[in-house]
């Protein structure tokens, strides 16, 4: 693959660093992108991977947009209320970037789904706002061999880790099963969280595809947007985890 004189315009800022170059911008343009979920999470991450040059980049998500969704997911308008979200978002990402293939897959991922959808693509990020969904994609991305970014939120807090199926920590390892859900309305997000731990998701898929620094692996990232702190958390491998761990003997 060539860069073209207008992809060297575009793209003029990550030729110019060493850690992608040309290569690393090639690369990109081949990637396949599987994000689950447009919505909060989902909006940023989408947006810069768009931005970056992601040849094909799967969007899955069941919801219509509301009028609660716009306080913080930036990949719709006031004007795509009612409207599927994939198709508000579609429009958004191709629009910041033609370079950008946006594929719509209906529906929700399933665990009958998941094995054929997940095999199309390089890399997930887990945006979905529910415990159900992150075991289902942490489960699924174990099964195929997937690496994905997790994520997620609650009103001024928010946190992120990478996995490489297989040979770091997994969600599994943190979390062994889905907790109870919490009672009353919810509460939240703040309405840049978000933003900042789903531009954090897309950082990490064009570091995974691009080869370029450390990803976040066995450490989960959190952030506490009221106090303006970021820690860093050290997870291992759970020898005993029902999903990754090993076998004994």
């Amino acid at each position: 693959m060539s860069l073209s004189a207008f992809q060297q315009q575009r793209y003029a800022r990550h030729l110019t660093l060493p850690e992608i170059g040309a290569a690393g911008q090639e690369r990109l343009l081949a990637a396949r992108v599987l994000l689950v979920g447009v919505g909060g999470l989902g909006s940023p991450t989408g947006l810069y991977l768009a931005a970056a040059g992601i040849g094909t980049l799967g969007i899955m998500d069941g919801d219509v947009l509301e009028a609660s969704n716009l306080q913080r997911q930036i990949a719709h308008t006031t004007a795509d209320l009612g409207r599927p979200k994939v198709d508000s978002a579609q429009r958004t990402f191709e629009a910041l970037n033609p370079d950008c293939r946006v594929r719509k897959l209906s529906g929700r991922l399933t665990a009958a789904n998941a094995p054929r959808i997940l095999a199309e693509f390089d890399f997930v990020v887990d945006a979905t706002d529910n415990f159900d969904s992150k075991f289902l994609i942490a489960d699924a991305c174990h099964a195929a061999g997937k690496p994905y970014s997790h994520a997620g939120i609650l009103a001024c807090l928010g946190q992120t880790m990478t996995v490489i199926p297989g040979r770091t920590a997994c969600y599994r390892c943190l979390f062994d099963e889905p907790p109870a859900t919490p009672a009353g309305p919810p509460q939240g997000p703040l309405g840049a969280v978000p933003g900042v731990i789903g531009s954090l998701q897309a950082l990490e898929a064009i570091k995974f595809i691009t080869g370029c620094g450390t990803l976040l692996t066995d450490r989960l990232l959190t952030f506490d947007a009221l106090q303006m702190q970021f820690r860093v958390v050290p997870v291992r491998r759970n020898p005993r985890c029902r999903l990754c761990g090993r076998p004994p003997g």
